[in-house]
């Protein structure tokens, strides 16, 4: 173990609070508590520091660097956020150096004989997480990129290669993208915290697949759920206070619309964060519940806030600092700050500031809350409200050969040079290939592309018309490598087949009754007698016209054989007919 005394400027405003220095290149916070020690190694990676294929590796890494600690008694877990990863400890010195120096072993040379394992590992926990009334938020606001991807599956758990995990933990997990903090007086002994050397990477860029907010979208029933992003600060934290009690007073205690009415607060990077809100409402009270919500939000961006409301709120959020051992309570705290490059502030500098707040502060932050926000409503519109529907339809499509639904005459997919288009009644849904976050396919022929603004579409070829395998390889050769996931083969009953009883059923009857029709041989076209008829039918009228030009007009007996002449050339050619179109000479019954 190499241990540097430094004085980082960002944490000499902490002095006497806790101490700082560098265990073999990675700043260290500790502060004493009584008791085991708790110690946290972060590394400043992330979900969202992925992309849709990769989605996953850091959760990976996490993984097989804690799988050498097999059954230990330890209390000890890995945890994989949105901007950071952390290993965390409590235990003993005799403990709690041996974990630390086996993560990072582990992360030196991760035992990759692991990985098909620990990726079915993590398609098992991802099953069992299910999905919340929430879980869908990042998506509309973010796509799926950056922040956005929360809302997706681990794709990268299906095709990762050992060389992709092995590059990601050497460039991210290195001791110059690491923060570590002990609860403890000074550094244990014996530590060997040896890493790669690197960079310490900066907190994604944010995407947006909001045009325009405040934005709505219609939810699961049951759900209200509301989303913003605001600016860093200690008002917006005390307002998420004063927005969580309104609601619960408005909507459970007043209106009795909800049993669970409530916001929070919660940092997205260095300068931004999330505030949430939500609120839960039976069927036939789930429209009253949206209409409260908006009321209450509605109050507060007014100002209509009472001095009792923020008093209360403050005061909350003053109780952080009435602990025991305060250093070494805000030791994680100050830890994700240095790490993500966030303001750092002494107690009583944020103190000094929770004072100062006032409801004018609020007001702003409200505002400023509503005008970026996103409401999923269990209900009708909210247009109502002045909220925009989020956009459920591309702008444009792409034009390609058309491939028609095989269960709804009124849905098209397009497969272009360009993207492919899925039109609906409703709209035009378009995954361009430029701007295709994955797609994933399956040896029958299935392809599932999403765009970075997070619309999907689905090609299955069982379930369009004329999807043959020359369509399929048009995708396969315009989606960038990178951006493809193969999938395993499925049982045959996977494989979606078109529904009975679907609009398409007499599609495919009478083209069936046309392809029967196609292969039936003409029966009587160009047969012996259908040539003899014929030429009788032909020669019969010149014979007839003779012997009327030779004067045998007056005689009453040849005019009455003129006219049978006429009547056998009627038949003549009737026959004609009849034998070209069936075989008979004439119609059958």
């Amino acid at each position: 173990m190499t241990v540097h005394d430094t004085s980082a400027t960002a944490l000499g405003v902490l002095d006497g609070l806790l101490r700082h220095t560098t265990v073999d290149g990675i700043p260290t916070l500790f502060a004493p508590r009584p008791g085991e020690i708790t110690a946290g190694l972060a590394f400043r990676v992330g979900h969202a520091d992925e992309t849709l294929p990769t989605a996953g590796i850091t959760h990976l890494v996490e993984h097989l660097a804690l799988y050498h600690l097999g059954l230990s008694d330890l209390h000890y877990n890995g945890a994989t956020a949105s901007t950071y990863t952390l290993f965390h400890v409590t235990g003993d010195e005799t403990e709690v150096v041996p974990y630390l120096n086996s993560v990072c072993a582990a992360l030196h040379d991760l035992p990759m004989d692991r990985l098909e394992t620990e990726k079915e590992i993590l398609r098992t926990e991802a099953g069992s997480r299910g999905q919340g009334p929430m879980s869908q938020m990042p998506l509309w606001r973010y796509g799926a990129q950056s922040y956005g991807l929360s809302s997706f599956d681990e794709l990268g758990t299906r095709g990762l290669t050992a060389d992709q995990v092995r590059h990601w933990a050497g460039t991210r997990f290195t001791r110059d993208n690491a923060v570590l903090f002990f609860t403890a007086d000074r550094v244990p002994d014996g530590l060997d915290l040896t890493l790669p050397a690197g960079s310490r990477f900066p907190t994604p860029a944010p995407t947006s697949a909001l045009p325009v907010t405040p934005a709505y979208l219609r939810g699961e029933d049951g759900h209200l759920v509301f989303t913003s992003v605001v600016r860093r600060s200690t008002a917006a934290a005390v307002f998420a206070e004063v927005l969580g009690r309104a609601l619960f007073q408005d909507l459970r205690q007043k209106g009795g619309y909800s049993y669970s009415a409530e916001a929070d607060y919660s940092s997205r990077d260095a300068d931004f964060a999330t505030l949430t809100a939500y609120a839960d409402a039976l069927p036939q009270k789930q429209d009253a519940a949206v209409g409260g919500f908006v009321d209450a939000f509605a109050r507060l961006r007014a100002g209509r806030i009472e001095q009792a409301e923020l008093d209360s709120a403050r005061g909350k959020l003053l109780k952080r600092y009435d602990v025991p051992d305060l250093g070494a309570a805000l030791l994680p705290s100050y830890a994700l700050s240095l790490l993500t490059g966030h303001r750092i502030l002494t107690p009583e500098q944020h103190r000094d500031e929770l004072r100062a707040v006032g409801i004018d502060d609020l007001r702003e932050v409200a505002r400023e809350a509503w005008d970026g926000g996103l409401l999923q409503v269990p209900a009708r519109g909210a247009e109502w409200a002045g909220l925009t529907p989020a956009p459920r339809f591309s702008p444009s499509g792409v034009s390609g050969t058309l491939h028609p639904s095989l269960e709804d005459d009124d849905v098209t997919l397009i497969i272009g040079e360009t993207g492919v288009t899925l039109s609906t009644p409703g709209g035009l849904v378009t995954v361009r290939y430029d701007a295709c976050a994955a797609m994933t396919t399956r040896p029958d022929g299935a392809r599932c592309l999403t765009g970075l603004d997070g619309f999907g579409i689905t090609v299955e070829p069982t379930l369009f018309g004329d999807v043959t395998a020359e369509r399929i390889a048009v995708l396969d050769k315009a989606v960038p490598a990178a951006a493809i996931v193969p999938l395993p083969a499925r049982a045959a009953e996977e494989i979606p087949q078109p529904r009975e009883g679907t609009a398409s059923d007499a599609r495919k009857q009478a083209e069936g009754r046309k392809r029967s029709e196609e292969r039936k041989p003409a029966a009587g076209r160009v047969t012996g007698h259908f040539v003899l008829v014929t030429a009788l039918a032909t020669l019969w009228p010149v014979l007839l016209v003779t012997l009327v030009v030779n004067g045998v007009r007056g005689s009453e007996p040849m005019g009455l054989a003129a006219i049978a002449g006429f009547v056998l050339e009627f038949l003549l050619i009737r026959a004609a007919r009849n034998l070209y179109r069936t075989g008979q000479p004439t119609t059958p019954p």
